[in-house]
């Protein structure tokens, strides 16, 4: 008998996404079927623990943490519209889960979780996608996702199949926008400037975009630019490639 070589998918929709734009893990729901995969949704997920483990509360980030470790179904891909979700199990599962009774079964995790450009480049090898958005976006890489999980180069790839679609790259791409989870919470004034300053280099590409892996950021600096009246849209990437389907 052939083995079925449907490639299976469990979305992980972070918490930012569920609550401010649920419409996102819909899109993300949408795209990978186009690929041709089948995806799956566990309406009991929560979280992965990120904001308890940024916070402090390592005990809490790993109830949590253990959970989502569970939920893991062999022969599946789990797949985040957040970057930062992505770098939180890659990376911080290893503080919390080393050498603990969850070990092997939280390394295994962290070979099958995906930040969602990642996955379509690396995993789906680029599938084409008939999108056409006549506009100049800026894309944002976020910083856990590039540095801890080497997330740069496939959002790049992804954008540069939509038809009309000009990528411009912004000044110090490579800094923080000033969400950093709890940093936003517990240092805010230092926080908005740094959404001022990133924004100020958007601005200067004259993007009509800012286009986000993470979800995070998205609500970071969608929030500052709606505040302030700026000249430019946030959204996440899975967003505007809907957008731009045929």
């Amino acid at each position: 008998m052939q083995k079925d070589k449907t490639i299976h998918v469990d979305l992980f929709v972070p918490c930012h996404i569920d609550q401010f734009w649920p419409e996102t893990g819909f899109n993300m729901k949408r795209l990978l079927e186009l690929a041709g995969c089948e995806v799956h949704y566990n309406t009991e997920q929560t979280c992965c623990g990120q904001p308890a483990f940024n916070a402090g509360f390592w005990d809490d980030a790993k109830e949590v943490g253990e959970k989502l470790i569970g939920e893991q179904i062999a022969g599946h891909y789990m797949v985040a519209a957040s970057s930062g979700c992505v770098s939180m199990v890659r990376s911080s599962y290893n503080t919390l889960f080393e050498n603990t009774s969850v070990h092997n079964p939280s390394k295994n995790l962290q070979k099958i979780f995906f930040d969602f450009a990642e996955f379509w480049v690396d995993v789906l090898h680029n599938p084409p996608l008939q999108a056409t958005f006549n506009t100049r976006v800026a894309l944002l890489d976020n910083c856990k996702g590039m540095r801890d999980c080497k997330i740069f180069d496939q959002p790049r790839k992804l954008l540069g199949q939509v038809e009309g679609l000009e990528i411009v790259e912004m000044k110090d791409y490579d800094t923080c926008c000033g969400f950093g989870g709890i940093f936003a919470v517990k240092f805010e004034p230092l926080s908005v400037a740094l959404a001022e300053e990133k924004l100020k280099h958007v601005m200067d590409t004259g993007a009509e975009f800012l286009v986000c892996t993470d979800g995070g950021c998205l609500m970071h600096l969608d929030s500052y630019i709606k505040k302030n009246n700026l000249h430019v849209k946030a959204i996440h990437i899975v967003d505007l490639l809907v957008k731009g389907l045929k």
